[in-house]
């Protein structure tokens, strides 16, 4: 009866440990909406991200960097508001800024390279733009971009898979076609505390 004892507390004691190990490699999530962005629109992805990450907090709007408004294209530098960002969040966390105005950053040798968004790998900020989504399916188009960019920010490169949501865009819009993370960029961010079915 004491050995039964004993394997019982075993196995509840791995399973428990295992449980607190991956929840403590899942990051804080952030989510940071900027200028006038729509506050549905920031709730909808706070929803849509709590599903895969309990940790997750939604603040108050608040203006672009000073420094990150580029006037001769009447966009904001993608760059320079993620280096603003990731000083304002903790170190267990990832902050995506929202924003419906046209981004841009420094691509080869273009200086100002319209993005969708972007996230540095790895990385503590990323910040995702709807200015480039199709009206059609514009709501599911920028959860899939704010996952891209968190996706890089964990860590992950740009996938070769074309329905694969870490595909890299090239210059156009596939998020239509792309469905969910495949296996391997699935694993690796399960991996990272991700809670993926």
């Amino acid at each position: 009866m004491k050995y039964c004892f004993f394997v019982f507390l075993f196995i509840v004691l791995s399973c428990t440990n295992g449980k607190n190990e991956n929840s403590n490699n899942q990051k804080v999530i952030v989510i940071q909406p900027l200028g006038s962005f729509k506050t549905e629109q920031a709730k909808k992805v706070f929803e849509e991200i709590k599903a895969i990450n309990p940790k997750v907090v939604l603040r108050s709007n608040i203006s672009f960097p000073e420094n990150s408004y580029y006037k001769p294209r009447n966009r904001y530098r993608a760059d320079s508001i993620i280096k603003s960002l990731k000083d304002n969040i903790g170190k267990d966390s990832v902050i995506v800024g929202l924003s419906n105005s046209d981004i841009s950053t420094t691509k080869n040798r273009i200086k100002d390279w319209g993005v969708m968004g972007l996230g540095y790998r790895p990385g503590k900020a990323c910040v995702v733009s709807d200015f480039r989504l199709s009206v059609k399916n514009k709501n599911q188009q920028f959860y899939k971009l704010v996952l891209h960019e968190l996706g890089h920010t964990a860590g992950l490169p740009h996938c070769a898979i074309k329905t694969c949501l870490m595909r890299d865009a090239e210059g156009g819009n596939p998020l239509d076609e792309e469905k969910d993370f495949c296996n391997n960029c699935k694993s690796f961010l399960k991996s990272k505390g991700w809670q993926l079915i």
